[in-house]
């Protein structure tokens, strides 16, 4: 095992130096590479050669093939360097939290010239028959210095298994000081009425704390609320709840009280405030009329500086070490997010999902790969886990120069691009 695990961080080694050997890294001019994908696709030069090509100013596409033992896995990088004050990263997402759509369509509707698939997501409710799928994601979401959601409980998660002590709150993303960092989230608010003082149970969230009390805004989109009751903290699949109450708040007064959760567009400036249990309980106490205030932020465990944006997944690597208990045997296509250079360069990766090569990448051999490309810190997205469904989400997209529009560099392992909920923008000003 660790001669293997040697080999093939040479492998990615060779081609992090093929990658930066006609120029600086993140911000080479490097051409003459072939997409990756379609009938224009070539076969890298071996193992760990990579084939490269400029994108914009500081960010670079390239591939190349890294051997494993049940065969070959290509991997797709956007390299990006934050230092360059040209280029810039965001929140791709369709303009809702509960909103989905391809990779390309969201990176081509805000004009990005890369972008690479983000946060795991509510993807399917069969275990509640009759309850809408909302698609949002499960962590923190952050655009343009905006909250947009908090994160699930925990048990609420789609995903494959995140590393011991890991949470749902765990978020990778880029503070106004241009630097890319992981860190942690925490929803911090508070419902305040002449009676009470309640603590805020979520944010625009797909699932809420049992008990609790969430908050859903116009950031939401138009999907029924009713998920948000559904499951409980340790366990996705348990039945919805049916102690629920909603408020919708308007001005700082209640102007509608409904039994169950609603659907449909929010009012920009309207809050709806849904309960469930305990939750339910307190917001049967107000009337039409009555003063509420509602108050929310998104508070980092760890940041000085406020993240610009921000979204969810888990961490895989941290100071250059793989972090304990990542998944040593179950292989998929995948996609992560690597931090070097002390955050001032980000690597967007996304393996190839061709019959050639959907043998793909163990969790831990993602860590492996992240870090022979010289990152210190790494970062797991969707992507993940046996299932070909989840593995078809695994969509990382790249505009040449001078094109109208982007094209998808990876193959998808479903064939084509799955709609996803957000994802990591690259921007280039020329």
């Amino acid at each position: 095992m660790t001669r293997r695990r040697d080999s093939r961080f040479r492998a990615v080694s060779t081609a992090l130096a093929a990658l930066t050997a006609l120029g600086t890294l993140a911000g080479a001019a490097l051409t003459g590479a072939a997409p990756a994908s379609g009938a224009s696709q070539g076969a890298a030069a071996g193992p760990g050669a990579a084939r490269t090509s400029a994108i914009a100013p500081g960010v670079t596409y390239g591939y190349f093939d890294i051997p494993t033992p049940r065969g070959t896995a290509r991997a797709h990088v956007l390299d990006v360097d934050l230092r360059d004050p040209r280029t810039g990263v965001g929140l791709l997402y369709p303009g809702a939290v509960a909103a989905r759509a391809p990779v390309s369509a969201l990176a081509d509707g805000v004009g990005a010239v890369g972008g690479i698939n983000g946060d795991f997501f509510n993807i399917t409710e069969t275990q509640h028959p009759g309850v809408e799928a909302t698609g949002a994601p499960v962590g923190p979401a952050v655009a343009n210095g905006h909250a947009l959601k908090g994160a699930v409980p925990n048990g609420q998660r789609f995903g494959p298994a995140m590393p011991p002590g890991v949470t749902t709150e765990a978020v990778l993303g880029v503070g106004y000081d241009r630097r890319a960092r992981m860190d942690d989230l925490s929803l911090e608010g508070r419902i305040r009425t002449s009676d009470a003082r309640l603590p805020l149970g979520g944010l625009n969230q797909y699932a809420l704390p049992v008990g609790s009390v969430g908050a859903f805004t116009s950031d939401w989109g138009v999907v029924s609320r009713v998920r948000s009751t559904c499951g409980t903290d340790t366990s996705r699949g348990a039945p919805c709840s049916t102690d629920t109450h909603e408020v919708t708040v308007r001005g700082g007064r209640v102007v509608a009280s409904a039994e169950a959760p609603g659907t449909g567009p929010i009012a920009r400036g309207s809050t709806v405030l849904v309960g469930r249990e305990a939750g339910a309980q307190q917001l049967r106490k107000l009337s039409l009329g009555d003063r509420v205030r509602v108050s929310h932020r998104l508070v980092a465990a760890d940041s000085r500086v406020p993240f610009s944006f921000a979204l969810g997944g888990y961490p895989v690597l941290r100071d250059g070490a793989p972090l304990p208990g990542l998944d040593p045997t179950a292989s998929a296509v995948r996609t992560a997010a690597g931090i070097s250079d002390h955050g001032r360069r980000l690597l967007l990766l996304s393996l190839d999902g061709s019959p050639e090569y959907r043998g793909g990448l163990t969790v831990a051999e993602v860590a492996d790969t992240l870090r022979g490309l010289g990152a210190s810190d790494g970062f797991s997205l969707d992507g993940g886990g046996s299932s070909t469904l989840v593995a078809a989400t695994s969509t990382l997209v790249a505009r040449a120069p001078g094109a109208d529009a982007v094209t998808v560099r990876n193959n998808p392992s479903g064939g084509a691009e799955r709609p996803v909920p957000n994802g990591i923008g690259v921007f280039s000003r020329t």
